[in-house]
Order: C-alpha cells, then structure tokens, then sequence
C-alpha cells in the first residue's frame, strides 16, 4: 500500500500544476446534487378542529402538514377497561403473524437502505491468482505485429488491491441514498399502520363477540319467559279458557326466539376464530369464555384538533414515499450526466511463488475513468418523465390520503353522536315495552285480553331489547374506529390510562431513528 499512497501523492502534485485544476477538484470534493430539494407539498384544506357533521373554519388552499406517524401511540384500548382485552391486545402484539411480516419487511427496507448507503464509500477489495499458461507461437509481437515464432509457458502469480470510487458530482448516489431512507422511513410507517389496524380489528371482534354474548343472553332470558307463557297457555287450554288459536300463537313466538340462538352462536364462534388468528393461535383450541358487554363507550372531548390526525402512520408512510419519489428524480436527472470513478490498483506479481513478496514483484496502477452517455435510445429522458410521473402520483396519493382521513374522523365522530343518541331512546323505548308486556300479561291471567295482545308484547319486547343491546356493541365499534381513523385516539400516549406493559422488541424498529 505504501508504492501506491507515495505515487497518488506524486500523481496529485503534477496535476496540481494544471491551470483551473485547484478550483476543479475543489468543486468535485464539494460536490453538487441534481434534481430539485424536497419540500413537502399542501395536504389539504385542515380545519381548526373536527366538529362531527360539518366543517368550519377551514383554510383557503392547500396546507402544509407535519405528518408525524412515530409519535408513540399508547395503549389506548385501556380506555375502555376491559381486562380480558388488555390481555388479547398483548397477545397480538406478540405473536400476530401479519404483525411479524410487517417488522421483517422493515427490516427489508433498512437493509436496503444500508446497502444503497454503501455506494457513498470507495470499493476495495483483494484477490488472488495463481495460473500456469502457455503463449503460441503464431501470436502477434507488440514490436513487429509479426508471429512471435515461439511458444512460452510461465507461471503467474498475482496478489492485487482494488480500489474503485464513484465521485459522487452530481449527486446520484446521494439521492439514491435519500430515496432508499425515506422507503426505509414509509416501511416504518406501514408497520404503524398495521399494528394500529390489527390493534383496532381485536378490540372491534372482542366487542362484537361480547355484544353476542348479550344478545345470546337476551335470547336464553327471552325463551325462559316465552315457556312460562306458553305453559300458562297450555293450562288455560286445557281449562277451557285459552283457544288452540292462543296456544299455536305462543308456541310460534317461543320456536321462533330459539331459532336465532343457533344463528347467533355461529356468528359467534365465526368472530371467536378470527380473534385466534389475530392473537396468533389455533382457532380448534382457542376460547374465550361468555360473558355479556359490559363496557361502555368512553367519553370524547369536544373539538378534537385536527393535528391529531398528522399521527396517522398511513398519512405519514405516504408522505415519506413522495419524498423517495423526488429524490429518485434527481437520481434520473445525473443519469444524464457524465460518471466519474478513480480507479486504483496495487498489489504484487511474479511467474515464481518464491519471489512474489519481494519489493521487486511490487505494481501498481492509478487514474480516474469518464464514462458519459452518448446515445441511449431516449431511455435516459423517458426514465425523467417516468420519475416526474411517479412523484405526481405519489402527491395525490398524498393528498388524497389525507382528505379520506379527514372523511372517516367525521363519519365516526358523527356515529358517535347519533348512535348516544339513537342509544338513549331504544332505553326509553325497552323501558315503556318491558312495561307494556307486564301489563299484559297480568290482563291475560286475569282473562281480559287475548293472547295476541301478549305475544305482541313479547315481540315488541324482545326486538328492542335486541336492538338495544346491538346499539351498545355499534357504540363500542365507533369508538375503536375513530381512535383507528385518529391514529390512536385523541389522548395524550403518555397518558396514565395509556401506559402499559412495554411493547415487544421486535416492533421498537417502528420507532427508530432512519
């Protein structure tokens, strides 16, 4: 290495002496980067806050949005305080197999990213050879193009260092490297997004097998009352005082409440199954005991800040990846301009083993190589519009990501309202029912009414009784909605309520510094 550092230097002095050179290698060591600089566009027109059916106060134009997709989310699930989902939420955290695809796909992503990092050093390398050959005779001599007229056989053996570097002057490789971290970044960003999206699909199948759960209890309350009644009916026939009319009427209503309990446990075991899956476990074994809804939904503050939004990691990944798209326009655009590579060479060689490591067997080679494209068939300008081309499509992809953001917090914020208030009157209304049936059923011992007059009762009853209980479940369902289309809830993620067990060490990757 030594021949070959003292003749750089040398080689170095003697081009030093060119007129302009110092100014020219001071501006290759500078170096410059084509394309334009990234500057994140307007995402949309952002109120001051959501209002829940309309919005007001919005800015003229495009606004510019911090997307800020690692800010840490929380445990928000505890927000509604069910222990046995606390525990489910773990569980997916730490054995979801979608989950592990997204943190070994990240993985991918910054391997990659180190891999495109590796081409701002130089190349160095060693090999080694050692060959026997023979020349023929008929070979043209360097001197008198003639046939050398005889043959030679030698051997060779060589031990040479490579050393190659891109100068990087137009900065190719540079903008590789900023397109291939913000990937790595958007790659980040998408295992937020799944992990917020698998979070929310537990607690939306943990509350719907719960709201069957009541549902179920509801049907098994129901049939217990319709037998008594269909037993009295019975009892009444048989006394004379009831028609076959009234009997065939109560055993209608009975039959058909225990009809929907098959319905219902299928659709129960279907959701139980699919919980298996997210929680990574075999849907023959896994259970989750019955138990009836008993949660209820948290209380949302109003005129949430619409900056809660710029957390979402979707809007965040989608972001990165307009960036990586600008960069690789700059990538195209030094394609078009001249390569430049220094090139070096020093090692040892000699046709006898025995005196390869002597100073004499030393070589070494040095210079810089242009490689510039003269004709390429118009692939360098269309690679330029196909890069153009992709960075529009990831601005709208953007934007558009954004507004559908905006879309789902105010269609979720609006359930929220209506369903409280859609809520409140079926309890009004199971209250009046439960009302009429008792009243109707003392009428009927009492003989003053028919049975038509209960079993319409009993239906009234029951239908709202299940509506109501479905109600309940659909509030749950909303609630987990807007924390998902929030991008994890509307509470501060250090909050008491949102601290938990920390989150395993394969998904911390999420939250690392690109």
């Amino acid at each position: 290495m030594k021949p070959l550092a003292i003749n750089l230097k040398k080689s170095w002095q003697k081009l030093s002496a060119f007129p302009g050179f110092s100014l020219a290698a001071t501006m290759l060591l500078a170096g410059c980067a084509v394309g334009p600089d990234y500057k994140r566009p307007g995402a949309t027109t952002i109120p001051a806050a959501y209002t829940g059916t309309t919005n007001t106060g919005a800015t003229n134009g495009w606004k510019v949005a911090q997307p800020q997709g690692q800010l840490p989310k929380g445990d928000w699930w505890k927000i509604f305080g069910d222990p046995e989902l606390n525990d489910l939420e773990v569980q997916a955290a730490n054995a979801n197999q979608q989950l592990k695809v997204a943190v070994a796909q990240f993985a991918e992503a910054r391997a990659e990213m180190d891999v495109t990092r590796a081409g701002l050093f130089p190349n160095v390398a060693v090999s080694g050879s050692a060959t026997r050959q023979r020349t023929s005779p008929n070979a043209p001599s360097v001197t008198t193009g003639q046939g050398i007229g005889q043959a030679s056989t030698y051997n060779d053996f060589t031990l040479p260092l490579d050393f190659n570097y891109e100068v990087d002057f137009w900065g190719r490789v540079r903008r590789s490297v900023e397109s291939a971290q913000a990937q790595a970044q958007a790659s980040a960003d998408d295992l937020e997004t799944i992990k917020l999206m698998i979070q929310a699909e537990v607690a939306v199948d943990y509350f719907t097998l719960r709201a069957l759960d009541s549902q179920r209890d509801v049907l098994l309350s129901s049939v217990q009352v319709f037998s008594k009644s269909f037993d009295l009916t019975m009892s009444r026939r048989a006394g004379g005082v009831a028609t076959d009319l009234e009997v065939a009427q109560a055993e209608t209503i009975l039959k058909t409440t225990q009809a929907q309990l098959p319905s219902v446990a299928l659709q129960r075991a279907q959701f139980e199954h699919a919980l298996a899956l997210l929680v990574g476990q075999n849907a023959t074994t896994f259970r989750i005991p019955e138990r009836i809804l008993s949660a209820t939904p948290p209380l949302i503050p109003s005129g949430l800040p619409s900056e809660l939004l710029e957390r979402r990691p979707d809007i965040s990944a989608a972001e990165r990846r307009m960036a990586a798209a600008n960069a690789n326009i700059g990538v195209a655009k030094a394609a078009f301009f001249p390569t430049i590579e220094l090139n070096g060479l020093a090692g040892l060689e000699s046709v006898n083993a025995g005196t390869l490591f002597n100073s004499s067997s030393r070589l070494w080679a040095v210079g810089p190589s242009l490689t510039l494209p003269i004709f390429e068939g118009g692939k360098l300008r269309a690679s330029l519009r196909y890069s153009n081309a992709v960075y529009e499509e990831m601005i709208a992809s953007y934007r558009e990501s954004v507004l559908t953001a905006f879309s789902e917090v105010e269609d979720n914020l609006t359930a929220q309202n209506l369903l409280a208030s859609q809520y409140e009157l079926e309890s009004d209304a199971l209250v009046a029912a439960r009302k009429q049936l008792e009243v109707a059923n003392n009428r009927y011992r009492d003989g003053l009414i028919t049975y038509l007059e209960v079993a319409t009762a009993e239906s009234t009853e029951l239908n709202i009784e299940f509506s109501t209980v479905q109600l309940r479940g659909q509030q749950l369902i909303a609630a987990v909605a807007l924390v998902k289309s929030l991008g994890g809830g509307w509470q501060d993620g250090n909050a008491d309520h949102f601290s938990s067990n920390s989150p395993p060490e394969s998904l911390s990757l999420a939250g690392a510094t690109l």
